[in-house]
């Protein structure tokens, strides 16, 4: 595997080393070691994989907070995606920073997503599949969001959202979050005031049992997730 950082702190962009022959090629996706070789540490709790029907389904910006953090290894196996990250570590040097990239079936690149990034694409085609190696498991108690199109994060989104779950247009921008770990939407004042519920840990039941009926809204069959 071939590792090349991101401009955000942790992140790395993955590219595979493919061997060819007459039968097709091989690559290793995965090697812990390797991994350790460049600072990333990445136990596996859960494989989770997310289709997406049609193209411009946005699923995100998505992360857990302490104590059940999450880190990421995702990879697109069918179709393409435009994947965000933003750095929510409030003393990282590259706090609030986002960074995007295209993942595709093609390029069979990957992008490791350290610890407290918000994390969410877009897809780029029909038919698109996403496989994602998370290192905890998804608890909805502890999952954060924020605003896809915020433009105080200023995500260049290659193309229009033509597919949302109800969730994620839920999210607050980040005007409106005094504690980064804190994005309830339920506890946000709209005119963009403090949250009246400060405690990181607080997040409305109501907001989290709600699933999005449009097509390629988020899973929650066995916990897998919301991405």
């Amino acid at each position: 595997m071939r590792f090349t950082e991101t401009p955000i702190a942790g992140a790395w962009i993955i590219d595979l080393e493919f061997h060819e022959d007459e039968r097709g090629g091989f690559a290793r996706t995965y090697c812990p070691r390797e991994f350790a070789e460049h600072g990333i540490e990445l136990p596996i709790a859960q494989c989770n994989m997310a289709y997406n029907h049609v193209a411009g389904t946005m699923r995100g910006l998505h992360y857990q907070v302490p104590p059940v953090v999450e880190s990421k290894l995702v990879r697109c196996t069918a179709g393409a995606i435009h994947d965000v990250i933003v750095d929510m570590r409030p003393d990282s040097e590259t706090y609030l920073r986002s960074f995007g990239i295209e993942l595709s079936a093609a390029n069979r690149r990957s992008i490791f997503i350290p610890n407290m990034m918000a994390h969410g694409y877009l897809t780029l085609a029909d038919d698109t599949e996403v496989q994602y190696q998370v290192s905890e498991f998804y608890t909805p108690g502890h999952e954060r969001g924020v605003a896809y199109d915020d433009p105080g994060l200023g995500i260049d989104w290659p193309r229009d959202v033509a597919v949302i779950s109800a969730k994620d247009t839920t999210w607050a921008p980040l005007n409106a979050v005094a504690d980064p770990a804190v994005v309830d939407p339920a506890v946000v004042d709209p005119a963009g005031m403090d949250p009246a519920v400060m405690d990181p840990a607080v997040m409305d039941p109501a907001v989290m049992d709600e699933v999005g009926t449009v097509a390629g809204s988020d899973s929650t069959i066995d916990g897998a997730g919301p991405e």
